[in-house]
């Protein structure tokens, strides 16, 4: 298996490498030798601070896939990790973190085609979260916070990135997944967060960025780059990431795992 593990901090390439990952650097600041930059080649690096991990994502997809090469290939970032189970308990350095983290594909998992991280749900966020950013659209529609059946997935991206944000979005998406992504958003609970994924095969990954990276740049022409706020500058990134859930679940056979959050710069 590859993995390649995501970060903005140059000084998080030895550990990296001391987990047996591939350390990726993000954003047009990363000038290094040390790992693979997402400012070279073709690139979209600028749109880091708007994209965030889908500039890797772009990079790999112009310069690097190729659909005969065989393997799993993964992300993961520097603060959140693929585990081989759950567990409880502190971790206290990078050895210990080693042990849990997720290093090869297990056999039975071989007739899956992608593995996502364990959903989401939309009823764990704690409803002041949404009180205090959506006061005026609480006044105008109450229902949306009292009825707990419609806490869905557009009903959660309304009040942290711009309501009717993703209705206009979806009106952009092609025709062969408009109107199933938008049923998808309506009605689903949860989803597969933090862009973290594993793919079997790079002709998968590449029929994914085919079809995600024309509709992110459709986007760009409604939302721009004068975004303010993280819930709103970092649109692109948190589009994408209800979009792969939705995608991978429609086009392949998953499987979840689950994810431990742990910033690297507090281990040694």
């Amino acid at each position: 298996m590859k993995m390649y593990c995501l970060t903005t901090q140059e000084d998080h390439y030895e550990k990296i490498k001391k987990l047996g990952y591939l350390p990726v650097g993000l954003g047009r600041a990363i000038k290094s030798q040390d790992c693979i930059s997402d400012n070279t080649k073709l690139n979209i690096s600028n749109k880091n601070p708007f994209y965030g991990e889908y500039t890797f994502h772009y990079w790999l997809w112009k310069n690097k896939i190729d659909e005969n090469e065989k393997g799993w290939v993964g992300f993961c970032q520097y603060r959140k990790f693929w585990l081989k189970e759950n567990r409880n308990g502190k971790i206290e350095n990078l050895d210990e973190l080693n042990q849990i983290l997720l290093k090869k594909i297990p056999e039975n998992f071989n007739h899956f085609d992608v593995i996502l991280g364990e959903p989401l749900f939309i009823n764990q966020f704690r409803f002041t979260k949404f009180f205090k950013k959506n006061l005026k659209v609480m006044i105008k529609k109450p229902s949306l916070f009292f009825n707990k059946s419609k806490r869905n997935i557009k009903f959660h991206f309304d009040m942290m990135h711009g309501y009717g944000n993703l209705d206009k979005a979806i009106n952009l998406l092609d025709q062969k997944d408009r109107e199933d992504f938008r049923k998808f958003v309506n009605t689903e609970v949860s989803f597969n967060p933090h862009n973290m994924f594993i793919c079997k095969s790079q002709k998968i990954l590449n029929k994914y960025y085919s079809d995600i990276f024309p509709w992110l740049e459709k986007c760009e022409t409604e939302f721009g780059f004068d975004l303010e706020g993280y819930g709103l500058k970092r649109i692109y990134g948190f589009l994408a990431e209800r979009y792969l859930s939705f995608w991978f679940k429609k086009y392949t056979k998953f499987k979840t795992i689950p994810i431990i959050f742990l910033d690297i710069s507090k281990l040694y």
